[in-house]
């Protein structure tokens, strides 16, 4: 837990020499410790109806993604129709939080999703490198948004973070929080990039600091994504971020994420680190493309007894 966070947050960020004091001071994490830890908690079983309801809870936290550069717009409208109907000889089983695409899409993904209850999300910022002007960055937020993207996916530009120059970051994310209006800002860390643990806390609490919505963990471009002691580290800075301040922040891994056993693993990870308060779409996502093939494999096979063939899910 923090120990000692001012009665007014915004001393912290009053200025660069102000901010860095404060993130250097953060307590260091231990590398031994939260990976054993985080190992540990990977290796909780739990029973048969358990895992019926987290595999439930894991398809409902699933932020569906395509971001590729051969995007259509034929295949947006076929990941749509997925998030709409997951399981179509299974009417009970859970939609997806929301579908993930690049500015130019969020238009196609809003009209074919309709009034159903699962949200648009956008990447934005120049997203994956975060190399581009402020202005151009804050183009590309106001494309998705006035396409009605419910939620913007912001990355941090890493340059600046790793060189000290915490207020230039800290900046971005406020104007970006601005430009995003209604809309939800998740602050994607690029953790794989970061180089140390201590890093990854310092660039969570600078981002709940500047006014992120979420933290997420990767753009899946890099070649280390989302990691069970990363995400055990943001956990523990959200949890002890509203601990100082009342403010609750969601937590979203994403890259790398594509069994039912890992999709569990996280989400005891979360239990078990800041609480059941984060066990919901609203504070914990699952960034991922394949991962909701194998969980509704895994959901008829609890629901059967018998695994389905290869053409049970539709292949993305």
């Amino acid at each position: 837990m923090l120990s000692a966070f001012p009665a007014d947050p915004a001393e912290v960020t009053s200025s660069e020499a102000a901010l860095s004091r404060f993130l250097h001071g953060l307590p260091g994490i231990d590398k031994v410790g939260a990976e054993s830890r985080a190992a540990m908690l990977g290796t909780r079983s739990i029973k048969k109806d358990a895992k019926a309801f987290a595999i439930d809870l894991a398809i409902s936290m699933i932020d569906l993604t395509t971001l590729e550069g051969a995007d259509t717009p034929g295949k947006v409208r076929a990941l749509c129709a997925k998030a709409l109907h997951p399981d179509p000889s299974a009417p009970d089983a859970p939609r997806p939080a929301a579908i993930c695409v690049y500015p130019d899409l969020v238009g196609i993904a809003k009209e074919a999703l309709g009034k159903a209850p699962v949200n648009v999300a956008s990447v934005a910022t120049a997203f994956p490198s975060g190399r581009a002007a402020l202005d151009i960055k804050l183009a590309d937020v106001a494309q998705a948004v006035q396409a009605g993207a419910d939620e913007i996916d912001m990355v941090i530009d890493r340059g600046a973070f790793l060189s000290g120059r915490y207020q230039q970051v800290f900046d971005e994310i406020v104007a970006v929080k601005a430009a995003c209006g209604s809309a939800h800002l998740k602050v994607i860390l690029e953790t794989g990039e970061l180089s140390t643990y201590d890093n990854v806390r310092r660039a969570s609490w600078l981002a709940m600091l500047a006014g992120a919505d979420f933290i997420k963990t990767s753009t899946g471009k890099v070649g280390t994504n989302a990691t069970l002691p990363v995400t055990l580290i943001m956990m523990e800075a959200v949890r002890d971020f509203r601990a100082a301040t009342g403010r609750q922040i969601g937590v979203k891994p994403a890259g790398g994420i594509r069994t039912t056993k890992d999709a569990i693993k996280y989400l005891v990870l979360v239990n078990e680190t800041a609480g059941p308060d984060w066990l919901t779409p609203d504070w914990f996502r699952l960034g991922a493309s394949s991962l909701l093939n194998d969980l509704l494999m895994q959901r008829q096979k609890l629901a059967t007894g018998r695994y389905s063939g290869p053409d049970y899910v539709t292949v993305d």
